[in-house]
């Protein structure tokens, strides 16, 4: 269970080599309708040596060709790109999950790509990358998850609030469309709510 005693943007101490250096090892995101605008805020304000990898399931259209990793990268200085399964994490880097498929955390913490049956309606689901990510990395993950309809991302949300990690929701007023996020909150255990700049200020200062 999350740690009550601290403010969630506390540093969380672990053993991991490089504890010294930094508390948390991946920042995982999903997003839906409305979600390409606060990717668009959110990456555009983290510094291009931002030190963590990202993982980001956004909801695509399982037939029509998708430039989003592109488009993405106009408006950042980290690089932005779609997951390959079997690839090694890096910093600095975006790692899309490509149209319907799901992007996990697989073993050796290297991504994993799925073409298994969708989640609720979704695939690539938040949920599947969510869990994954607090099952390879626990405590020290960061998850996000913005703009969007429906509830997809909450139970994922979840496991990573009960393996310690810091949970953040886009806030009610910057969504486009705030049933991800609500969902996020209520069901999910959202530590805090907020705009997409703002919480790119929190994962500057969770990482420095």
């Amino acid at each position: 269970m999350p740690d009550q005693t601290r403010s969630p943007l506390s540093p969380r101490p672990c053993d991991a080599p490089l504890a010294a250096a930094l508390a948390y090892d991946v920042v995982v995101i999903g997003a839906s309708a409305g979600g390409i605008a606060a990717l668009h805020d959110l990456l555009s304000r983290l510094s291009a040596d931002f030190p963590l990898p990202v993982l980001l399931a956004q909801h695509l259209s399982a037939t029509l060709p998708s430039k989003l990793p592109e488009v993405l990268g106009y408006r950042t200085g980290l690089r932005t790109k779609w997951a390959e399964d079997g690839e090694a994490l890096r910093p600095g880097t975006v790692f899309v999950a490509p149209p319907d498929r799901h992007l996990l955390v697989g073993p050796e913490r290297r991504l994993a790509l799925s073409s298994a049956e969708r989640v609720g309606w979704w695939r690539p689901a938040v949920d599947v990358l969510f869990r994954s990510a607090a099952d390879a990395f626990g405590d020290r993950t960061i998850a996000v998850v913005l703009s969007g309809a429906m509830w997809d991302g909450a139970r994922g949300m979840r496991a990573v609030a009960e393996a310690g990690g810091i949970t953040i929701a886009q806030d009610e007023a910057s969504a486009g469309h705030f049933d991800m996020p609500a969902a996020a909150l209520d069901l999910g255990r959202a530590d805090l709510a907020m705009a997409p700049g703002k919480i790119a200020q929190a994962l500057q200062v969770l990482i420095g």
